[in-house]
């Protein structure tokens, strides 16, 4: 691993990501990147979204303005490989979704720390989520796992 300005360089067989160094991370690979005004925006790491394949179409089934709890399911993700639930990785009010995706899926994973975003909730992030470092840590052991090492 490799400090770069403001990233964190990791590379671990053949997955390589830039990870940003004020985002946190989750155990189940969503990063929460702080905002103005107590906003959180959410989005699924690049290693999230090797695992999922190409983006089909994604929903939200919680209305912007509503309350939000950790681990609630917020809306759906569907890809070529998998469907998957999308879930609330922080506390508060569900503020915003990112609308672009419909006409750009492509951005979950060619930009998955930029324009590739979720939602937003405004309020308290998972307590548990870690910083680049930890998170790395994870990945190095979630990919010794996967090819048997």
């Amino acid at each position: 691993m490799e400090t770069l300005t403001g990233q964190l360089r990791y590379q671990r067989s053949r997955f390589s990501t830039r990870l940003p160094l004020d985002y946190r991370y989750t155990a189940a690979h969503s990063w929460l990147s702080p905002q103005p005004d107590g906003v959180w925006r959410v989005g699924y790491t690049k290693f999230a979204t090797r695992m999922l394949g190409d983006l089909v179409e994604t929903g939200m089934e919680v209305k912007m303005g509503s309350a939000v709890e950790i681990g609630q399911i917020i809306g759906w993700i569907e890809c070529l490989k998998a469907a998957s639930d999308v879930y609330c990785v922080a506390q508060g009010t569900l503020v915003g979704a990112n609308a672009n995706l419909e006409a750009n899926p492509e951005w979950l994973q060619k930009d998955p720390y930029g324009k590739g975003w979720l939602y937003e909730v405004k309020g308290d992030p998972e307590p548990n989520a870690m910083d680049a470092q930890n998170y790395a840590k994870l990945l190095d052991d979630t990919i010794d796992k996967m090819v048997g090492a």
